[in-house]
């Protein structure tokens, strides 16, 4: 069929990633479905589709058994508190939809006859041990601490992908998705990028967690975007694994330090006790998603941060530098 026929089900689709996706998916002329109970993703994420010819969005919690009328092509579920603040927020709903949410999702493809994606994180990786960390690393994860809710729910729905997959013959890949960052992130979600340049906008002090040596490794969301559409739409990969992210990586330290002279603020860092089972670093091995996607991440930092600037400026009704 032509890719104008292909009717794409987006979870989460009101969300950072989801709504990016939906308008990638868009753009390639595909039906898109897009749905969101709006836990973590707003309406304004998506107003500007609603008179899209192509898109359809459903209000819905996906933690309900999920029933679509005619045919769905391909199911991505990415419904899911994606930070600290909102998955310790929503501790249970977190899990619910990574194990119900999952399973009603791949009943759907299953029945539908549907190519599967789930959003995984590299959270399942947990504080790891094997740096930077390959597909096949297992993991170093605490299974009872305040962040296992999302942890080990990420991991128990890769698992249910699997089973699925391996007992029902359903066509799935999985995504493990490193730190993104860009347009779309709440300016208080609590992930370190829109903390950092909320607070520098603001001439906020900067508060750091730990000594500030902590690792990541930032990617811009146009370039996990394109990663996933890849991993999504291309034949003959289906049971694979693949991570996304850019593989650049940071301290804590040197990330603020950019912020402060990119918006040219006069903060100060201030430094707050580490969080329980903070990972300590965070690297994507990529050699996979590049030999088997044809793609790797193309935003230098600068000019990520100068775009997620700009947004957050609206957000926040700032109109310059700080």
């Amino acid at each position: 069929m032509p890719n104008s026929m292909q009717r794409v089900l987006i979870t989460g689709a009101a969300g950072f990633l989801g709504s990016h996706l939906c308008e990638r998916f868009l753009q390639a002329n595909y039906l898109v479905l897009g749905m969101d109970n709006f836990l973590t993703g707003s309406p304004d994420n998506i107003v500007h589709l609603l008179p899209h010819p192509n898109f359809q969005f459903f209000k819905y919690d996906v933690t309900q058994f999920i029933y679509v009328e005619g045919a769905v092509y391909l199911i991505l579920h990415f419904a899911c508190p994606a930070s600290p603040v909102d998955y310790l927020n929503h501790p249970i709903h977190t899990m619910k939809v990574d194990s119900l949410g999952t399973l009603h999702t791949l009943g759907l493809a299953r029945v539908k006859k549907a190519r599967y994606v789930f959003a995984s994180t590299s959270e399942i990786y947990g504080d790891a041990a094997v740096h930077p960390q390959p597909e096949s690393y297992w993991g170093n994860v605490n299974p009872i601490g305040p962040r296992s809710v999302y942890d080990e729910a990420k991991r128990f729905s890769e698992a249910m992908v699997m089973a699925y997959r391996r007992t029902h013959q359903i066509d799935v890949r999985i995504a493990r998705i490193f730190n993104t960052y860009g347009p779309r992130m709440r300016p208080h979600d609590g992930r370190v990028i829109p903390t950092f340049l909320t607070q520098a906008m603001r001439g906020e002090p900067i508060t750091m967690f730990g000594d500030g040596k902590q690792t990541r490794s930032f990617c811009f969301v146009s370039d996990l975007i394109e990663g996933i559409f890849r991993l999504a739409t291309l034949d003959n990969i289906t049971g694979e694994v693949f991570n996304l992210g850019n593989p650049a990586e940071y301290t804590m330290e040197e990330l603020a330090r950019i912020i402060i002279a990119i918006t040219k603020s006069e903060a100060k860092i201030v430094y707050a006790p580490l969080p329980q089972d903070d990972p300590r670093h965070r690297q994507p091995d990529i050699s996979k998603a590049m030999r088997i996607l044809k793609w790797q991440p193309q935003v230098e930092l600068a000019e990520g941060l100068r775009h997620t600037i700009t947004y957050l400026q609206t957000r926040l009704g700032l109109t310059g530098g700080h």
